[in-house]
């Protein structure tokens, strides 16, 4: 069982505290909800979660069956999605996916050829990257991440720039490909975080 703690987590900007004191446990194979509008610090928490963003204060704790995971090694379990995240645009698709799944290995069973099909994009495989609409270029990335078989799941504002057809899409794989997994969701839109156990208002942390 993967078991993430946050322990007193705060943020500053210079002279300005973004939030303070979040204590929280996230555990198992659940979904678990960070809600807040706009600004709150949601997306700034997650990437604290994922170890890609200093703490002012506070620590995070990482525990994998009970044996303790450092902030070093925390990489190799998490996926991570969001919509300011880079892709190489300058490959196409299925060069993209095949470069990506080198250092995170696929789920078992998925080929890039299959993780396309799923994508609903087999017309676009030998397309550049920089050539997709924003909500092909959203598929990619949630792609990158959820069929990388990690037992962490952290997904920020996962659907952005998504039709509905890609939002159906995004829910069918949280409940096919995900049902196994430790979920971590920033959000403000309640599409995206269908089955959280629990949620976090990043409110009540100004």
């Amino acid at each position: 069982m993967m078991k993430i703690e946050l322990h007193q987590i705060s943020k500053r900007y210079i002279n300005h505290w973004v939030f303070k004191g979040i204590c929280t446990t996230y555990e198992g194979a659940n979904t678990y909800a960070i809600l807040g509008a706009n600004g709150s610090g949601k997306s700034t928490l997650l990437r604290m979660i994922a170890g890609m963003q200093t703490i002012s204060n506070g620590t995070v704790t990482y525990e994998l069956e009970g044996k303790e995971i450092t902030s070093e090694q925390i990489f190799e379990y998490i996926s991570y999605c969001a919509p300011a995240m880079d892709v190489i645009e300058e490959m196409t698709l299925k060069e993209f996916l095949s470069f990506h799944f080198q250092f995170k290995k696929t789920l078992q069973g998925w080929s890039v050829a299959r993780i396309i099909s799923s994508m609903q994009l087999d017309h676009a495989a030998g397309q550049y990257i920089n050539e997709f609409s924003s909500g092909m270029k959203q598929r990619v990335k949630l792609a990158q991440a959820f069929f990388a078989d990690t037992p962490i799941l952290l997904l920020d504002e996962p659907c952005s720039n998504l039709d509905l057809q890609g939002v159906a899409m995004y829910q069918e794989w949280l409940q096919t490909l995900a049902t196994d997994r430790l979920i971590i969701i920033a959000s403000n839109d309640a599409r995206e975080y269908p089955g959280a156990i629990a949620t976090l208002d990043m409110q009540q942390y100004k």
